[in-house]
C-alpha cells in the first residue's frame, strides 16, 4: 500500500532540505524517485545594485536548493544499488536571454550540476535524469511579457515528465518541438541570436 507525506521546507536553506529529507526517510523510508523541482524567475537589470541580490536568491532557490534536494537520498541509493534524480532545469539555461541572467544562469547551472551528477554516479545503479521544460503556465509564467511558443498546461507537462522519468532518459526536452530549438540555439551564431532579440520584452524586475 502507497503512503504520502507532506513536509515542509525552505529550499534556499539546505539545513531546512535536510530535515524534510530526513522527516521523510524516517516515516516513508527511502524513494525510488526524487525530484527537485523548485524555482524562482525574476527579472533583473545588471546595472542596479540591489538586483544583485536577487541573483544571489535566484541561485541560492533554483542551485543549491536543488543539490540539498539530492544530496540526503545520495548514499542511501547508492548503498541500495538503485534510484532516479530528476532535476528540472529549463531551456532558458540553454543560452542567456536579456533581462533573464539571473534565471537563466541558475538553469545552466542546473544542467551542469546534473550532468556532473551523473558521471558521478555512473555505475551506482543511480541514474540522473535532466528536465528542460519550454514554456508551463504556471504563476511563474503568467506575467511575461512576450511570446511563449508551445505553452503548457501544467497537468499535461506533469504526464510528458512522468513518461520521461520512466523511461530511463538522461535528458528530455519538454515539448518534443523545443527539442529542435536545443540542438540549434548552442550552435546559433552571436550575431544572429542577439539579431533575433533584438527588442523582446525584459522580463519583469522585482516589484514591477
Amino acid at each position: 500500500m502507497s503512503s504520502y507525506g507532506i513536509y515542509g521546507a525552505d529550499v534556499a536553506q539546505p539545513d531546512s532540505v535536510q530535515a524534510a529529507a530526513q522527516a521523510c526517510l524516517a516515516a516513508q523510508g527511502l524513494p525510488d524517485v526524487v525530484i527537485a523541482n523548485a524555482g524562482i524567475s525574476i527579472g533583473i537589470d545588471p546595472a542596479r545594485r540591489e538586483d544583485i541580490d536577487v541573483l544571489a536568491r535566484t541561485l541560492a532557490t533554483n542551485v543549491t536548493g536543488l543539490a540539498a534536494t539530492f544530496q540526503p537520498f545520495i548514499a542511501p541509493m547508492v548503498a541500495r544499488g538503485s534510484g532516479r534524480l530528476v532535476g528540472v532545469a529549463s531551456m532558458a539555461g540553454v543560452r542567456g536571454l536579456p533581462g533573464h541572467g539571473a534565471y537563466c544562469a541558475s538553469k545552466a547551472a542546473v544542467i551542469g550540476y546534473c550532468e556532473s551528477l551523473r558521471g558521478e554516479l555512473r555505475g551506482s545503479g543511480v541514474s540522473v535524469l535532466t528536465l528542460y521544460p519550454g514554456f508551463v503556465a504556471t504563476p511563474l509564467t503568467a506575467r511575461n511579457r512576450y511570446p511563449m511558443p508551445f505553452l503548457l498546461q501544467a497537468d499535461d507537462f506533469a504526464d510528458r515528465a512522468m513518461r520521461a522519468i520512466a523511461s530511463g532518459a538522461s535528458r528530455r526536452v519538454i515539448p518534443w518541438p523545443m527539442a529542435l530549438a536545443a540542438h540549434i540555439l548552442p550552435w546559433l551564431p552571436d550575431a544572429v541570436f542577439d539579431r533575433l532579440l533584438a527588442g523582446r520584452p525584459r522580463k519583469r524586475r522585482e516589484g514591477e
